[in-house]
């Protein structure tokens, strides 16, 4: 994946940024959950939106009224691929940022007996590493803005459950990430928080459902707006104050779902 910035103009409105907004990272930023942070943001924030497709990136961006794109697959996170190579390209571009929002990720379903180590790899290398080497990446950004980090995980970051054992346990693994960095960024003022929806209405939830076979009813999960307004709970408290979990989930949750 290319790692130049997505849109004819994005490299000119990053370096300027004229109305000195504060800045918002998101990845996964062209559907679902980001998507629809990016846009709760856009009146206030420059955005930076991450994505894996340059053409969805670039429509992205092309609808904000301050924005920019991070091209790169973040399947690709080693020390030479596109993912360091497009974030060798936008971080000396930000010298702060305010918020940072993890929501790129991937689910692969199966048991633990049919899932092949592929998918393990995938699950563990998107969902975790790829979310350390971008925070890593910011730090310096983030800690200049004593800046925010969420980390958008999954009511499977909480309870495991059947036939989606490498998705849950990357969600784990990133709950742990989060904690973990957490306490070590206290001392420099970056909170961190970590988000944890059930169920969403989204085209995530879609795949999902069509693999356990089940009919979909899109009121029995949650409206991505409810995630939104979770994450603007964390994104609007005081300096004073660290959210560090958010657990929501659809009216009609059962112990047994996520």
């Amino acid at each position: 994946m290319t790692s130049q910035p997505a849109g004819p103009d994005s490299r000119t409105r990053a370096s300027s940024n004229p109305d000195g907004r504060p800045v918002a990272v998101v990845t996964g930023g062209t559907r679902g959950i980001g998507l629809a942070v990016a846009r709760d943001l856009a009146d206030t924030h420059h955005l930076v939106i991450g994505g894996r497709s340059r053409d969805s990136v670039a429509e992205v961006v092309a609808s904000l009224p301050s924005a920019q794109g991070l091209v790169a697959d973040l399947a690709d996170c080693s020390d030479d691929g596109s993912l360091a190579t497009a974030l060798d390209a936008l971080v000396p571009r930000l010298p702060r940022v305010d918020v940072l929002v993890h929501s790129a990720g991937v689910l692969r379903n199966g048991t633990v007996a049919d899932s092949p180590a592929a998918d393990w790899a995938d699950s563990m290398t998107v969902n975790v590493v790829a979310v350390a080497v971008v925070t890593r990446a910011l730090l310096p950004a983030l800690r200049a803005a004593h800046g925010l980090v969420i980390t958008v995980n999954s009511g499977s970051g909480l309870t495991a459950t059947p036939a989606s054992g490498a998705y849950c346990a990357s969600k784990f693994a990133l709950r742990a990430l989060s904690d973990s960095l957490r306490q070590e960024e206290r001392e420099h003022g970056v909170r961190v928080t970590s988000l944890h929806p059930g169920r969403v209405d989204t085209d995530m939830q879609h795949e999902l459902v069509e693999f356990e076979g089940a009919e979909y009813d899109a009121g029995s999960y949650l409206e991505v707006a409810s995630v939104v307004r979770a994450a603007r709970l964390a994104i609007d408290a005081g300096p004073d104050a660290s959210v560090d979990m958010i657990s929501v989930r659809p009216r009609g949750w059962r112990p047994d779902t996520t």
